[in-house]
């Protein structure tokens, strides 16, 4: 009998296919668009109830989204019992290309997709105007 966990071998395979194509499993695939006034971060959280997700701003430009599962089941037929657990965490951090208006930003989550929409800082809020004499 061979010592090789194919498990293990299968998990080795989907790191490599992962790097190679950008995509790892342990991170939130997103979407960020310029919607001129504000950055709209969609983040697909399938398999996720809203409670089970975190979403946090720092430094006006820094959004960190965390997401975190565990889910157990018990069955039983006969003598035979079985007991299963799983626990899945991701999360993604992004920076974005401008600062955002803290207090107006808001998160829905329908279906699966985390919408985060985060308005820009206008130009008065984002710094003190200093004149030159």
């Amino acid at each position: 009998m061979s010592d090789r966990d194919p498990f293990a071998e299968i998990e080795r395979a989907f790191d490599v296919l992962g790097g190679q194509f950008g995509v790892h499993l342990d991170t939130v695939p997103t979407d960020i668009v310029d919607d001129d006034d504000a950055f709209v971060v969609h983040a697909d959280l399938p398999g996720f109830d809203a409670d089970d997700i975190d979403v946090a701003l720092t430094d006006d430009r820094r959004l960190t989204i965390s997401a975190s599962h565990t889910e157990e089941s018990e069955a039983s037929e006969g003598q035979f019992v079985q007991r299963e657990r799983r626990q899945q965490s991701v999360s993604r951090t992004v920076t974005l290309p401008e600062s955002v208006d803290e207090s107006e930003t808001s998160a829905a989550y329908d279906a699966g997709v985390l919408t985060v929409t985060l308005p820009k800082m206008t130009a008065d809020e984002s710094g003190t105007d200093i004149p030159v004499n």
